[in-house]
């Protein structure tokens, strides 16, 4: 049966905040604007998918406003720790909200921006981005999409016209704006910051905001929202393990509230499972490591925990704050166990099985893409020697949750290697060919269908 179109729903709930919250800024005017990408897969799970070519760029280009929605972008105000160090002079440096909406889910989402133009907290950056940067997180946010973790989408990549200057990429080098959409940006930071300031009828609205617009509860109740958060960022972290995935700058300013992942500088996916694999070249420290991402995003929840002690008791706040283990350990079962395909069984055999295939990816060279794929429905190739003894026989208690008919599961795997994310910009940078990406997001939309 076909689904119903869903109707573009647009709200500015944001302004209820008042403007101690954000800043109300002018986007930069761009020398041209080239679309590059248009999600309308996205956008059609909030109406916006019937867009003529020309709407979409005076939109997401131009950022005429959207109707009935916000009048005019709002930079978003909030704090940080960035590394463990706290920094006070964040807020959107090269963003901002643009426009909020319903979805088809009946959820208030947002659409934010990347490299749309100076902002009062841009500290002498030029507020733009890179198009490779925009590429690099077309892939990611479409590859964790795939990988059932909560994230953005990217909704719209469009190049800019101007020349940029990086250290971190040949100079110069191509510019673009991306248009994300986002279960909102109110991020632990938002809190941090009012904290800060000691601004206790804030602390109170924001709760109130949080609780109402992005979790559907009548409440206030600044015990219960850390209750939520926990939940929810105990389930990111899991995911992202299973995903194989490093964010790479979990910074506090970089979790928001309904813990649904964001803004993807310098990620990588793992080849192997190999703990202290990091994305960021600056985290000599491996701060935020592939196997110490649980432990990062406690330690940010804890820093809203932190803020929050300004309105509520503390007792209470801590045993919300302790449930962050007891909630990530049947997460990240939960998220093994889809990505091998295979029903539940019971509590004690899925740990089991989840400790064995962790075990077992750790101590071999076996890629952890390689391995879903092969273990798929719970049946291992006889390829698989020691150390694959133990996962063997465990999987041999479980049913396929999916069968193999889909036709990806007669080709390769499809990963998202760092390699690989080279090779597609590379003939986007020399020859302006966009075919190895267009063939990417559809591939990575092909097994998003086999595992779904």
């Amino acid at each position: 049966m076909p689904t119903r179109p869903q109707v573009y729903r647009p709200e500015a709930n944001l302004l209820d905040l008042g403007n101690g919250f954000f800043d109300p800024v002018a986007p930069a005017d761009f020398p041209e604007t080239r679309t590059r990408f248009r999600n309308d897969r996205a956008a059609a799970q909030v109406g916006l998918d019937t867009l003529t070519d020309d709407e979409w760029t005076r939109h997401f280009g131009r950022f005429e406003p959207l109707p009935g929605t916000l009048p005019q972008p709002l930079a978003l105000r909030y704090h940080g720790h960035q590394f463990r160090n706290y920094n006070p002079d964040l807020g959107d440096g090269r963003g901002f909200t643009f426009a909020q909406m319903r979805d088809n889910r009946g959820r208030l989402m947002d659409l934010g921006t990347k490299g749309s133009g100076q902002t009062p907290w841009s500290r002498a950056g030029d507020g733009r981005l890179t198009l490779k940067g925009g590429v690099r997180e077309i892939l990611a946010t479409e590859m964790l999409e795939a990988l059932n973790v909560p994230t953005s989408r990217t909704l719209s990549l469009i190049e800019t016209g101007e020349h940029l200057h990086r250290g971190d990429e040949p100079s110069p080098t191509r510019s673009a704006v991306l248009v994300r959409l986002n279960h909102s940006h109110v991020r632990i930071g938002s809190f941090q910051r009012l904290a800060y300031h000691r601004d206790e009828a804030g602390l109170h609205k924001l709760v109130g905001y949080t609780l109402r617009m992005l979790y559907d509860e009548n409440s206030d109740d600044p015990v219960r929202l850390l209750d939520l958060v926990v939940g929810r960022t105990a389930r990111l972290a899991a995911r992202y393990m299973a995903a194989g995935f490093v964010h790479g700058v979990l910074n506090s300013d970089n979790i928001n509230v309904t813990g649904e992942s964001f803004d993807y500088g310098p990620w990588r996916f793992a080849p192997t499972w190999d703990p202290a694999f990091t994305a960021a070249y600056f985290d000599h420290q491996g701060l935020y490591a592939f196997g110490r991402q649980p432990e990062a995003i406690h330690w940010d929840v804890m820093q809203l925990a932190v803020a929050l002690r300004q309105i509520a008791e503390s007792d209470p706040l801590v045993a919300a704050l302790d449930q962050f283990g007891p909630r990530y350990q049947p997460e990240v079962t939960q998220a093994i166990l889809w990505r091998l395909g295979v029903r539940p069984h019971d509590d004690e055999a899925d740990r089991d099985l989840v400790q064995a295939t962790e075990r077992a990816l750790r101590t071999s060279s076996v890629g952890i893409d390689r391995f879903f794929f092969d273990a798929f429905g719970g049946t291992l190739p006889d390829t698989y020697g020691e150390p694959w003894t133990e996962v063997r026989a465990a999987l041999a208690a479980y049913e396929p949750r999916k069968d193999r008919a889909h036709p990806y599961w007669s080709g390769e795997p499809c990963s998202m290697l760092i390699d690989e994310v080279e090779a597609i910009w590379t003939p986007i940078a020399e020859h302006d060919d966009w075919t190895l990406l267009n063939a990417k997001v559809a591939a990575i939309r092909n097994m998003g269908e086999a595992l779904r």
